[in-house]
Parts: C-alpha cells; structure tokens; sequence
C-alpha cells in the first residue's frame, strides 16, 4: 500500500467511526464536567442533567414513550443477556426460549449455556436467503415460553426478519420479546410506542457513537431482574454501576445525528451498495447472499465461488481495504459461519464469502476503487488456482 493512500474501511457493521462531533460532546465530561451523576452536589448536578438530555435523544431516536424505558449499558452484549436473563426470572412457570439460528453469538452462547442448566430453547430455522421460517417460529411459541428473541437485522448478510410482526405473535402467546437491534438502530427507522416490542438492544459503536456504550430498551411495566445489581439511584435500581456519562452522552449525541440523517442517508448508502455490489458480481462465479430485497442498506455479503473470502480479504487489506469475512466477534475462528451455515450455503461457495458494510462517510470514488480492487484481485486469485489445477 503506498503511503499517501488513504485507506477504505468497509467493515461498519464490526465498528463505525466515532463521529468528530460526538467526539467533541464528550470531551468537556473527561474533565470540567466529571462529577458523578449520583451524587446531590452541584458537580453532580449538571453530569445528570446532561445524562437525561442523553436519554431523551435516544428516546427522539427509537420512538417510545418514556424516558425511564431506557437503560444504559455497557453495550449489545450485556443488554442481550440481562434481557433474556430477566425473562426466565421474571416469567413465572415459563422457562423456554425460542429464537433463530442466525442469531449473534451474544445470544447463542447464552442459550447454549443455559441448556446446560435445563433451560429449553428452540431455535427457529432461516432459509437459502436467510429468510426466518415463520411458521416454524409460530409452532415454536407456547405456554412455557418466557421469551422470544429475534434480531431485527442479520450482521453478516443485512436480512432483515419482520420483528414487529413476531413481537405480536409472541404477546399472543403470553411471553416477552426481545430484539438485538444493534445492526439496525441508525439505519433503519424505529418506532417503539406502537410495537408490541418489549425489549431491544442497541450498540453506540454501531452507529458512529463510542465503544463501550449501549442500552435496553425496556418497555413500562415490563417485569425485569437486573444483571448486575447497585444502587436504586443508578438506572432505577435495573443496572448497578456509576454511569459511564462520557459514553452516554456519546450515544446520545450519536442519536440525535443518527435520527436527523437516516431517511436521506439509508437512500444514499444503498445507491453505493448497489454500486459495489452489481459491479463485483458483473466479474461473474459470485453470488450476492442473504435476502437482496430486504435487507440493511448498507450491507453486502458476497461469495466467489471456489475461492477463499480470507485470502481476498488479505489481499484487499494490503492495498487498504478493510472488509470482513462475517462477524468480528467470530474474526480468527477457523469454524465456518454459523450464519451462512444456517443457511445451507455450499461449502464451495461459503469458504469465498467477503463481507463488504458501508456507511455515511462511503463515497462513490472509494466504491469505485474497490470494485477495481476486487477485480484484479478476483482475477489473479483465480488465475493462479487455474494455473495450480493444470500442474
């Protein structure tokens, strides 16, 4: 890579970049403004009136009703667990699950935990799209159900399940249900206080706010058991922990941008999407993967047949391109996609998948080059491979 290149990034659904100007709202709560929100002095004061602001940004963001249905975090994973968790401690004589076997590992290493504890968990089958079997997911649900939980949009591919549609399905049923939202929240618009949504996690790092920093959304009156216990003061008794305000208000200024770009921002992601991705696969042997009409705007998964996804990743990262061959919690494992494995995808097929996620600060010139990129590096992988075969 020559040094007066800039580098690509097209790994946002692992991170986004923190936005300069959510960087610039955090910095006064490093040190003018350090007080703990807790407490009852004046330093205290004004750190809480800046974590209420905060709240209600990300409240404009998701559409519920109330202030106090947010609970702040450390992040998806934490939010995922005290979720789930909550919902067989709280849901007298329902001790099952159900969800999908696409999920994040946030949640599949969960249930695979508490099966072996005696905890029944049914996971609900997608198709060659990764398309959830609806159906199936109806079947699943019954009276020992404590809770459902279903992302609203695949990390790996962009599919999108219809969460608002099972939510209503699960409260037929009698049980909560939870939706890991952190690929979808800043993308696609929310709006809680008319779903039959009960619980949702988000990540901060996802939409171009600060690692470290997340929440649940907790609908009123929803019954729930905190994971980690503190005082009542700190998040209503429902998350122990002084209150990482730097990060909230992170978040929530990462809300506030989030909520005031998405609708123009979706229409422009997607255009580069399409983009990138009809020129990759005019190369041919590639096939787009996951639900290509209806999926997040900003991702494509796309395998090259009888190649392998982490050499072209390599080759692209040499000449500054970043991209992914799945989910970064999983980046290094030498296990296949579960994802893509649920899905069926031949093995042939799944060993060449490159997961390509943009974002706001994509432009057209770096699509471009990356089509370029992906081309000659396509072409001599293949060249090579033929070469080998012939010897």
């Amino acid at each position: 890579m020559s040094e007066n290149r800039v580098p690509i990034y097209l790994d946002n659904n692992a991170t986004t970049r923190t936005d300069p100007s959510v960087v610039q709202a955090m910095l006064p709560f490093f040190t003018e403004q350090f007080g703990n929100a807790s407490s009852t002095h004046v330093f205290g004061d004004e750190v809480a009136v800046a974590l209420r602001q905060a709240r209600r940004s990300l409240r404009g963001l998701l559409g519920n009703a109330y202030d106090h249905e947010i609970v702040f975090t450390s992040g998806g994973t934490e939010a995922n667990n005290a979720a789930i968790l909550s919902a067989l401690a709280t849901q007298e004589d329902r001790d099952e699950i159900v969800t999908t076997s696409v999920e994040h590992s946030s949640v599949l290493a969960l249930t695979e935990q508490l099966a072996t504890r005696g905890v029944k968990t049914h996971i609900v089958p997608v198709d060659a799209r990764g398309r959830l079997d609806v159906e199936a997911f109806r079947c699943a649900l019954g009276s020992r159900t404590a809770i459902a939980s279903v992302m609203w949009a695949n990390n790996e591919t962009g599919t999108m399940f219809p969460v608002e549609f099972l939510a209503g399905l699960t409260r037929e049923a009698g049980a909560l249900f939870h939706t890991d939202a952190v690929q979808a929240i800043g993308k696609e618009r929310v709006n809680l206080k008319d779903s039959a949504i009960d619980m949702l996690s988000l990540s901060a790092h996802k939409l171009h706010g600060p690692k470290g920093i997340g929440a649940l959304y907790l609908r009123k009156g929803t019954k729930f058991r905190p994971l980690i216990c503190g005082g009542w003061s700190q998040e209503r008794g429902r998350r122990g922990g002084t209150a990482n305000i730097p990060g909230i208000v992170g978040l929530g200024k990462a809300a506030e941008l989030a909520a005031g770009r998405l609708e123009p921002e979706r229409v422009r992601i997607g255009a580069l999407r399409d983009r990138l991705e009809q020129g990759i696969l005019h190369n041919g042997e590639c096939v787009a993967l996951g639900d290509i009409s209806n999926r997040l705007a900003n991702t494509a998964n796309i395998a090259f047949d009888h190649l392998e996804g982490e050499a072209i990743a390599h080759h692209l990262n040499r000449a500054g391109i970043a991209v992914s061959l799945g989910s970064a919690c999983n980046a290094g494992s030498m296990q296949p996609s579960h994802v893509l494995r649920a899905m069926h995808v031949p093995a042939w097929r799944m060993r060449g998948a490159v997961r390509f996620s943009l974002s706001r600060e994509t432009s057209f010139a770096e699509v471009d080059e990356v089509v370029c990129a992906v081309s000659d590096i396509v072409a001599r992988l293949r060249a090579t491979s033929r070469v080998t075969v012939r010897e």
